[in-house]
């Protein structure tokens, strides 16, 4: 499998565009053993996409409403959150 085969095909040229893809990625990755629960992300972001877990770390709870605004990631001390799009 080449690259180009591996990669989900993303349309559009903004966030709002590009907010779905042709694949089953998510459109934010969360690394929760880097993440110390501070909420930060879940408190910052405009369309409540993120929600606390029973351990009080975020979750992807509503990822149709994400629109790659970039606030969580951009926020985040522990660099836990990125982004499935290029």
């Amino acid at each position: 499998m080449t690259d180009a085969e591996s990669k989900p095909q993303v349309s559009g040229t903004t966030p709002e565009e590009t907010n779905k893809t042709e694949g089953n990625l998510p459109p934010l990755n969360i690394f929760l053993h880097w993440c110390k629960g501070c909420n930060i992300c879940i408190a910052y972001c405009p369309n409540k996409v993120l929600e606390p877990d029973r351990d009080g770390k975020p979750i992807l709870a509503h990822p149709e409403k994400c629109t790659q605004c970039a606030i969580c990631w951009l926020h985040c001390p522990d660099f836990a959150i990125t982004s499935n799009y290029k």
